[in-house]
């Protein structure tokens, strides 16, 4: 059950595009067949990467883009969150010192929990930070 294996959304920088990128996820995962657990990690993953864009990656009058790949016949998910801001995520250490840093690395933290895999690439400029799912891995 395979349909479109990429998917793309433009987010503009706002609140609402959270809750945007989530449903446009829903959406595909539904249409690809992406069903239970697994599709709640994936909801999860992209609030957080959305919501780390949103307050750390998208410079004022900038959004950012949120793609989804079919990948494998359908046993694989990728999603990528593209930016253009500075900087380079990383995971918050065991207590933090400042609160911004925790709440930001919490959220890489969630992703590399639920996800099979994660990691941050180049574009230019910018960043594209992504996450992996494999159907049926819990």
């Amino acid at each position: 059950m395979q349909h479109e294996a990429l998917r793309e959304l433009f987010c503009r920088r706002e609140r609402r595009s959270v809750g945007r990128a989530r449903e446009f996820a829903r959406e595909a995962l539904d249409a690809w067949g992406w069903e239970g657990a697994r599709a709640g990690d994936v909801l999860l993953c992209v609030s957080e990467l959305a919501t780390n864009a949103l307050v750390h990656g998208v410079p004022p009058g900038r959004g950012y883009l949120v793609r989804l790949l079919n990948e494998d016949a359908g046993r694989r998910l990728r999603v990528e969150v593209h930016d253009s801001g500075d900087g380079r995520p990383a995971l918050a250490p065991p207590g933090g010192t400042r609160p911004e840093e925790d709440e930001s690395g919490r959220r890489l933290l969630l992703v590399a929990a639920l996800a099979d895999t994660w990691g941050v690439g180049e574009r230019d400029p910018g960043k594209v930070v992504w996450c992996a799912f494999t159907r049926g891995r819990t």
